[in-house]
């Protein structure tokens, strides 16, 4: 029984750990960044969700866009940000692995499954428990500022979960502050625009084009040339 009872505190010693270390990069580190190299302007702050569940789905150019997101939801709510990653990217190593799964807060998703597998399957459990997912619907980073078509997983998991708030996030500059295959930061000035909640209540494709199309329309709103 000492044993049974010194083996659980040191796993609640080490969860405390790991919660510490998470908090102080997201809360010190990553706000550090944000607030400091970059100027960001958050346009519809207010429509951001106060608790979970939800999908943030936002378009994504830099490793930059979940630093911005993250940063943009009070402390409080950390426990329950949930970014969505490719497996296969984000857990290459078990160092990465255990990084991106315990201080990123990643759900690993895989890009191909087999055997009818549901990718999405870690998305739904964390939906359940009433956190918050930071997804991307393109998938992996395109071009800056350029926006590629969106993949239909988002519109399924929609669809599974009907009455879960879909926002979509239109992010402008980060794909120029930290592009694709670069390790330079470049201060830059950067733009959030925050859309109305979309509900997954019909077929996956008329979600996923309702989803593109609030897309542009954020984007039309900011007036910058930013399909070209």
């Amino acid at each position: 029984m000492a044993q049974e009872d010194s083996g659980a505190e040191n796993l609640e010693n080490a969860n405390v750990f790991v919660r510490g270390l998470r908090w102080l990069f997201y809360g010190v580190l990553v706000r550090a960044l944000v607030l400091l190299a970059l100027g960001v302007t958050v346009r519809n702050r207010q429509r951001l969700p106060e608790s979970g569940p939800a999908i943030i789905a936002a378009n994504h150019n830099s490793h930059l866009d979940t630093m911005v997101l993250m940063s943009l939801f009070p402390l409080r709510l950390l426990p329950k940000l949930r970014p969505v990653a490719a497996a296969d990217y984000f857990c290459k190593t078990k160092r990465r692995a255990w990084f991106s799964q315990n201080i990123l807060g990643i759900i690993p998703v895989p890009r191909r499954t087999s055997g009818g597998a549901n990718p999405l399957a870690g998305c739904e459990r964390a939906l359940a428990r009433g956190e918050i997912l930071i997804l991307f619907p393109e998938g992996s980073r395109g071009e800056p500022e350029a926006l590629t078509a969106f993949k239909r997983g988002i519109g399924h998991l929609a669809k599974l979960t009907p009455d879960v708030p879909v926002i979509p996030v239109f992010m402008h500059g980060l794909g120029k502050a930290l592009p694709k295959g670069s390790a330079v930061l470049v201060p830059f000035n950067c733009t959030v625009s925050i859309g109305e909640p979309l509900y997954g209540r019909g077929s996956d494709d008329g979600f996923v084009e309702t989803l593109e199309a609030e897309m542009k329309s954020l984007a039309a709103g900011e007036k910058l040339p930013v399909w070209s």
